[in-house]
């Protein structure tokens, strides 16, 4: 049998808790009775329900034990506050694997990508544990924490934050050896008084835990560098660039896209690289320099660090790509519908232009959200980036998007709708064969509805041959 995870008496050790119908050992540790695995230790949290009322059926499913704030129907550790329970617990899984490196990634854009290409490159070296989706913020970080192993020898974490203060805490809780800022941009600008600069600031709060003598690794083509690489260095770290400057540790030289993937050129201290990827974003050229330092940051062979960027494809809904067959031919469906800012919406606009294509380049756009006062205008200043990309009809929905509609020339309109779902169709109705369309928004404005009822085509022309 396996190892476990966790035993009831290390729990107990680390939360200060009685037990109660025990011992137990576990094998997984879950916060969600819809993602629970039989031996996984359920932490009981409060939110929007009160996570105990959820305790019978973790246990029904399988459960080995429960985190809990009061006794339940089964074996369980009580203690007096399950979060501040479930960060304790996250801190000692980093204590009892002190060999283990760490690397944490934030930034505005780009973060949840990029730590998952790190990940594939720690997987292949070892021993590897690392955050799942986009589980970057208070519960998601101690969670990941509390799963790893005690045997890890590599482990990356995502961070993210919406407000100042947030990223420190949880900087101390990984103790990073190696701190990652992808980019700094206007992303949740309306919760800062001062704009980017509190968002700069607040993502340099992941330089606050970094291990003493530890790597910040930064984005030199970044407004932000100068204030970023000076927080750095205050908080006692070395500092390694990445960007297109002849001064970057990792140097980008040339992004070259064709069918369906990208070459990317190189120069990591000086030493001349050329490789292939599958993703075909620009944003993936300093991605990829990003990476490759944090992976020789981590402990990772070169050979390993270039194998995993050959092999990793797009996450869904973050340029993902498919063929969607019609009648006639097909299209290529560009799914970038998770998330989206000003900065991002730009970089994808940019790779869209330089793409080869038979036919025309369609864009789907959902509000950006979290923008504050100024939100109107940064969609509004879309029409820029759209016509240097050469994009031939755009679509757009949602309140904030109706001024990027207003700030389009006709012919460049596609249609306009209030909602994502009202969107869908029309944008359906004008795809065609050998179009690209590019479908992006944020989460929260459903882009994801309209990249589902294009992705739906190729089921439909597949039924009917």
């Amino acid at each position: 049998m396996a190892e476990p995870l966790w035993t009831a008496e290390e729990i107990l050790a680390a939360t200060g808790g009685r037990l109660d119908r025990g011992p137990f050992a576990v094998t997984g540790v879950s916060i969600d009775t819809r993602t629970l695995e039989p031996g996984d230790l359920f932490v009981a949290l409060a939110g929007a329900r009160d996570g105990h009322e959820f305790a019978p059926q973790a246990l029904a499913k399988g459960a080995a034990g429960v985190l809990a704030a009061r006794p339940v129907d089964g074996p369980a550790v009580i203690v007096e506050d399950t979060l501040k329970a479930l960060e304790a617990l996250g801190i000692a899984a980093r204590q009892r694997a002190p060999g283990a490196r760490r690397g944490a990634v934030t930034g505005s854009v780009g973060k949840t990508s990029v730590t998952q290409a790190v990940r594939a490159g720690l997987m292949l070296a070892g021993r590897a544990h690392s955050s799942v989706k986009s589980y970057n913020n208070h519960i998601g970080v101690p969670l990941t924490l509390a799963r790893m192993p005690r045997d890890t020898e590599r482990a990356v974490f995502e961070i993210g934050m919406n407000h100042a203060d947030e990223i420190t805490p949880l900087s101390k809780m990984v103790a990073p050896h190696a701190a990652l800022v992808t980019t700094v941009g206007p992303v949740h600008v309306e919760n800062f008084p001062d704009g980017e600069r509190g968002v700069a600031m607040a993502k340099a709060e992941v330089f606050a835990g970094l291990e003493p003598g530890g790597l910040a690794i930064l984005n030199a083509d970044n407004a932000w560098f100068d204030l970023l690489r000076a927080e750095a260095v205050k908080a006692g770290a070395t500092v390694a660039s990445f960007g297109s400057g002849e001064a970057c540790d990792a140097r980008l030289t040339d992004f070259h896209v064709a069918d369906g993937h990208a070459v990317v050129t190189a120069r990591l201290h000086g030493q001349a690289l050329e490789f292939p990827i599958l993703q075909t974003g620009f944003h993936w050229g300093p991605n990829s320099m990003a990476v490759l330092l944090m992976l020789e940051a981590l402990g990772v062979s070169q050979s390993d660090a270039l194998a995993a960027l050959g092999s990793f494809e797009p996450l869904a809904g973050r340029g993902a790509e498919k063929t969607v067959r019609l009648a006639g031919g097909a299209f290529t469906l560009i799914d970038e519908s998770y998330n989206a800012n000003p900065v991002s919406m730009a970089a994808a606009f940019a790779s869209l232009g330089a793409r080869r294509t038979q036919g025309r380049r369609i864009v789907a756009l959902t509000d950006m959200l979290e923008l504050g006062d100024g939100a109107a205008g940064f969609h509004a200043a879309l029409a820029e980036p759209l016509a240097e990309a050469g994009v031939d009809l755009v679509f757009c929905a949602g309140p904030m998007m109706k001024s990027l509609w207003d700030a389009l020339p006709s012919t460049r309109r596609g249609g306009y709708a209030e909602t994502a779902e009202a969107l869908a169709p029309q944008v359906v109705q004008a795809a065609e064969p050998g179009d690209v369309v590019m479908v992006k928004g944020s989460n929260g404005s459903k882009a994801g509805a309209v990249a589902a009822a294009l992705a739906a085509l190729d089921a439909v022309s597949g039924e009917n041959g």
